[in-house]
């Protein structure tokens, strides 16, 4: 790992990430929990399984890492927060596919603020990336896209934001490492959902479907993601992230037999290829 350059390492990081999470679809759509069930699981056991693992590595350094993280961490351990409570809330307050697609504008927010506060102005080449692949994706959530709830519409604004200013601020703090913070917001998410958690219980199938959703597709995830942003600029970090819009139906359509629609297959070529080439082209590059 220590031979690739700094452009392989957070591909690398940021492909292997998506791979963990493209099945997290499918795994909610076989557990059966309530909304505010999954998220404070998904909060409490990817907090305990990284907090363990952070432990073993790294002991009492943990804690130096985390209370020496300043600014960047609390900004962190924030957006990190928001962005999971405000993914749940909006898809609960609007059409999914009015979410998704708000999501998808993450990269080129990431864009904008990279440039904006880091001065790292994209290239043509990352532009021309962003713009196809956010069309892509309007593409095929168009014929879904209803008139939500204006605050639903909202949250999914707020959630692609947070995903911008938690990739541009692990950036801007290339030396620290905030996997601490991640962990600290971690635990917000799941303190947050208690208020709203209609039962704890976990039974039958559920007893082996949600610790692994937690680990294979929340944990080891969202560790990935807060350090391949210290290695490749945060908007080429998210870009990733659209490759879970056409591989995430693909999970399901293999299990439970849910046929993605044409244009589901259609965008999703599109984004592949897109970062694909992209992803080559950087590589090359480098």
């Amino acid at each position: 790992m220590n031979n690739l350059s700094n452009q392989k390492k957070g591909s690398l990081m940021a492909f292997v990430a998506v791979i963990f999470i493209t099945p997290d679809s499918l795994f909610i759509r076989l557990a059966n929990v309530d909304t505010w069930g999954l998220v404070f699981y998904r909060g409490v056991i990817p907090f305990f399984t990284v907090l363990v693992g952070m432990l073993l590595i790294y002991r009492a350094n943990f804690f130096k890492m985390l209370f020496t993280s300043g600014h960047h961490g609390i900004i962190y351990i924030i957006t990190f927060s928001i962005t999971n409570i405000a993914f749940v809330v909006s898809i609960q307050n609007t059409n999914v596919a009015n979410t998704l697609v708000m999501i998808a504008m993450a990269p080129m927010l990431s864009a904008i603020l990279g440039a904006i506060f880091l001065k790292e102005m994209p290239d043509s080449k990352t532009w021309i990336a962003i713009g196809v692949t956010f069309i892509a994706a309007i593409y095929i959530f168009y014929d879904s896209l209803q008139l939500g709830n204006i605050f639903g519409d909202l949250l999914g604004l707020i959630c692609a934001l947070g995903l911008a200013v938690g990739a541009v601020t692990i950036r801007s703090a290339k030396t620290k490492n905030l996997v601490p913070a991640a962990v600290v917001g971690k635990l917000l998410v799941a303190v947050f959902a208690i208020f709203f958690i209609e039962t704890y219980s976990l039974v039958g199938k559920d007893l082996l479907i949600v610790p692994l959703m937690c680990v294979m597709c929340v944990a080891i995830p969202f560790v990935l993601v807060t350090i391949a942003p210290r290695f490749i600029p945060a908007e080429e970090v998210n870009l990733f992230f659209l490759l879970e819009t056409i591989v995430g139906p693909i999970w399901v359509w293999m299990v439970i037999k849910e046929q993605p629609s044409l244009e589901t297959i259609q965008g999703g070529i599109v984004i592949i290829l897109t970062i694909a080439i992209h992803s080559f082209l950087k590589l090359k590059k480098s």
